[in-house]
């Protein structure tokens, strides 16, 4: 999804409504890159006093990002004592956004990361909102022909040329009896469109927006998630992410915890008042013109299955830890699968390692 965010910024790079993205996108890059330009070599003051953070998404506003605005509308930044910029996304991504200072903080996964420090950024994932996998590889229902993984093998695989969800699709073939093989199409701009126009047989989706969209006004998916079907520990850890240079700085260490913390408290409110953060997340966002009914479903979904939260928490606190072990086994089978390459497009000599990509640090501190 170059034309809108960063491939790599978007899970698996697959999004539905991309349409509904390109006409703010436009219009809001220019000013987001001119608001956030040098904010992580000097955070600003506005007239509070307080320090002001930017935060640049990923994609356009979703429940991914409830919490922030959440946060936002409720004061709990300023309650924390910083102030909180949202960005939209640029088309650069996040990744390049944080580590080229154009924003303190970015909303990305930690395999995006061990892509981008491989490169030569230097990003660290200080918070991680999905406890679980939440996306999801996915034929129309009506495809009677696809029953498991294995009958994605020799068809075609609607994709933006991801290596890294090229691997993870061939797994799933693999473990379900295939040889791995399978062909590949590029999306366009509305994947359920390249799927009902016959163009591709199955492609990638997020279980807690796109799922919930073909429930709500179709066409049927039938989906399959990929630690299910031989793909090791968790793809999808998904939260926020900061240049390691910046935190050398102790205030912005500080202002990081106040961040995370408040963010938190936003993420909790949802899970608590699902149907009132809902309404927040679209009222904030009027640019997006999101479908509060699919807002509003699509938290039902994330308390439904637990994506945020974990046995020890609950399910009215998020944990926003980084599950290091889980990161590495999905790592290492990328390394092995040859997915991860230097700026020289030379192949790692070892896996990305979770333990420095990551840091649980700022979560500890609440």
């Amino acid at each position: 999804m170059k034309t809108v965010s960063h491939a790599k910024s978007c899970f698996y790079g697959i999004r539905s409504n991309i349409g509904k993205c390109i006409a703010a996108f436009v219009a809001l890059t220019l000013s987001a890159t001119i608001a956030g330009c040098g904010t992580n070599r000097a955070e600003s003051n506005s007239n509070n006093g307080l320090p002001t953070l930017t935060f640049m998404l990923d994609w356009t506003p979703n429940t991914n990002h409830i919490g922030l605005y959440v946060a936002q509308k409720l004061d709990y930044f300023k309650e924390a004592g910083i102030n909180v910029k949202i960005l939209p996304t640029a088309q650069a991504g996040a990744e390049t956004s944080v580590n080229n200072g154009v924003a303190n903080i970015g909303f990305s996964k930690l395999t995006d990361l061990a892509n981008a420090d491989a490169q030569g950024a230097d990003l660290q994932l200080v918070f991680d909102l999905t406890q679980k996998p939440i996306a999801r590889w996915c034929s129309l229902a009506s495809r009677t022909d696809i029953k498991t993984p294995k009958d994605f093998q020799n068809k075609t695989f609607v994709s933006f040329g991801s290596a890294e969800q090229s691997a993870s699709v061939r797994q799933m073939i693999k473990h379900a009896g295939g040889n791995g093989e399978f062909k590949t199409a590029t999306a366009g701009t509305n994947t359920f469109r390249t799927l009902t126009s016959g163009k591709g047989d199955f492609a990638g989706f997020y279980a807690n927006w796109e799922e919930v969209e073909s429930k709500l006004n179709g066409p049927a998916l039938n989906c399959f998630t990929a630690d299910q079907w031989g793909v090791p520990g968790n793809p999808d850890q998904l939260g926020f992410a900061v240049k390691r240079s910046w935190l050398k700085n102790e205030n912005n260490r500080d202002n990081i915890a106040k961040f995370v913390a408040a963010a938190r408290k936003g993420y909790d409110y949802a899970l608590s008042h699902p149907d009132k953060a809902s309404d927040i997340l679209v009222e904030e966002t009027p640019t997006s013109h999101l479908d509060p009914k699919l807002a509003k479903a699509s938290m039902k979904t994330v308390i439904k299955n637990d994506f945020w939260t974990t046995p020890e928490s609950g399910k009215k606190t998020i944990p926003g830890t980084i599950n290091v072990k889980q990161g590495q086994d999905y790592l290492d089978f990328q390394q092995a699968a040859g997915t991860y390459s230097d700026k020289h497009h030379k192949r790692l000599s070892k896996a990305p390692q979770a333990e420095e990509l990551s840091t649980n640090e700022f979560v500890k501190r609440r």
